[in-house]
């Protein structure tokens, strides 16, 4: 039986660990060994499992798995390299009610939360965070690290690069592009391609003039 250690005890981290109390394989393929945050010390919770310690400092062991609940990618890349680079292996979590349509792809190390819709021929990659309720249409294809928020809705074979971001009811309208790191503000509809590391908003979505730093 694997053990399923969580990346970040902070307030997603408990939503994942409901989340894998729900999936099908709890108790049958993993059980829930606890969280590993660099913040431990200043944490404390009834009714979880235990945090292990230090992020930094946690040594996976034989029957461990990982999932990662750290919804800023720079850091969620930063911390699942490092148990990467320490031999750990990760696993994805899929919730028993969200659906999956035929010749879906899903890589490692995603989350797929409740009453998700995947709709057919939809490939999604390594890393992805798909929160509840989003809808993922047919065709679609989303690179490694994605986030998507809840109520979030990808139209058929649109497509999202590396670490983008839709944030809770936004829209892509169907065949469009979202370039990497680019991110779609909640309630926000995107009519046409979004170019990467920048920052739309509204109906239609249009990009924001970023204070350079």
């Amino acid at each position: 039986m694997k053990e399923l250690v969580i990346i970040g005890a902070g307030g997603f981290g408990r939503e994942i660990y409901n989340t894998a109390m729900e999936c099908e394989e709890y108790g049958s393929s993993y059980t829930i060994k606890g969280f590993i945050d660099n913040l431990y010390e200043k944490m404390e919770y009834t009714g979880y499992p235990p945090i292990l310690g230090r992020i930094d400092d946690y040594i996976p062991q034989e029957n461990d798995v990982f999932v990662c609940a750290l919804g800023d990618v720079k850091w969620k890349k930063r911390y699942v390299q490092m148990i990467l680079d320490k031999g750990g292996k990760f696993i994805t979590l899929i919730h028993k009610t969200a659906y999956i349509s035929k010749n879906v792809k899903i890589g490692q190390g995603c989350l797929i939360l409740a009453d998700t819709r995947i709709q057919c021929d939809a490939k999604v990659g390594d890393y992805v965070t798909i929160q509840p309720k989003a809808i993922i249409g047919h065709d679609v294809v989303i690179e490694d690290w994605c986030m998507i928020n809840a109520f979030a809705d990808c139209g058929g074979a649109s497509y999202l690069e590396e670490g983008a971001t839709l944030h809770t009811h936004s829209f892509i309208m169907p065949t469009k592009r979202v370039g990497a790191n680019a991110v779609i503000g909640a309630c926000s509809f995107a009519v046409r391609n979004v170019k990467p590391n920048t920052v739309v908003l509204g109906v239609p979505a249009k990009e924001l003039a970023l204070p350079k730093m």
